[in-house]
């Protein structure tokens, strides 16, 4: 993947796709910054980076705080100089829909980590992007195609706003030599839906798709190394649908 020595900074990489997304870049030589909130599962993690043989750092960091997304940058560079990539896949989900009187409050509970963040650390990590002409990978959601129905639709709200922005930053970035793109997965196994407190099943998830599946976290994670890669090296502002068939199922 042409990843060897280049420093990438995962936000949400105690669990599910940040986790293993930073296990895959230590593998292929990276040195990786994990990014998250839960010390003990990014512990947890460590470890299996060390396994994968990748050197990397972890910095128990709360993203939606502005102090501790200055701290991450800064870390970065004190241990290892420079910025070639940005993951931006921290995330939360928090239900509730406009007839039931929630859905600011869900709206409200989400919208610093799952976009603010995101605006705060690309732009704290532009000025050194733009020296190693790196790139960022946005995860979003085929919630922010699918106008759902139900308690969700806050949550894609934000994620279509960061749909949005990635084309902006896209738009804005690419004379400097800086990519961005984004990833919009489906139904995959990880913690957020079992997290936001939603009831839910998976089986029910993988009745949503077309090929009756439920993605892996790996299958997300292969993606983000490649669009992170040289080998991606002409594309920007794009939007990677994995979604099993999701939306596809909802257009027929």
């Amino acid at each position: 993947m042409n990843l060897d020595g280049k420093v990438v900074i995962v936000t949400g990489a105690s669990s599910g796709i940040g986790a293993k997304a930073a296990e895959f870049f230590c593998r292929e030589g990276a040195k990786a910054v994990l990014v998250a909130r839960n010390e003990t599962k990014l512990k947890s993690v460590s470890e299996k980076c060390k396994a994968a043989g990748g050197s990397h750092i972890v910095i128990k960091a709360d993203v939606s705080n502005d102090e501790d997304t200055k701290n991450i940058i800064d870390n970065t560079l004190k241990e290892f100089g420079k910025i070639d990539v940005l993951v931006n896949n921290a995330a939360v989900g928090c239900y509730g829909n406009i007839l039931d009187g929630n859905f600011v409050k869900s709206y409200d509970s989400m919208v610093n980590i799952n976009l603010r963040a995101i605006l705060q650390l690309t732009c704290l990590a532009t000025p050194y992007l733009t020296k190693t002409k790196g790139n960022i990978v946005n995860i979003s959601s085929v919630t922010s195609f699918a106008s759902p129905k139900g308690t969700i639709g806050a949550y894609g709200l934000l994620k279509a706003a960061l749909n949005y922005f990635t084309k902006t930053a896209a738009a804005e970035l690419g004379s400097s030599g800086v990519r961005v793109n984004t990833i919009s997965p489906g139904p995959v196994y990880t913690d957020i839906l079992e997290n936001s407190g939603a009831r839910f099943s998976f089986d029910r998830l993988e009745a949503t798709t077309l090929l009756h599946r439920v993605s892996e976290p790996d299958e997300i994670a292969d993606l983000i190394l490649y669009l992170a890669s040289d080998k991606a090296r002409g594309i920007t502002g794009s939007n990677y649908v994995i979604d099993n068939g999701v939306l596809l199922k909802k257009s027929k």
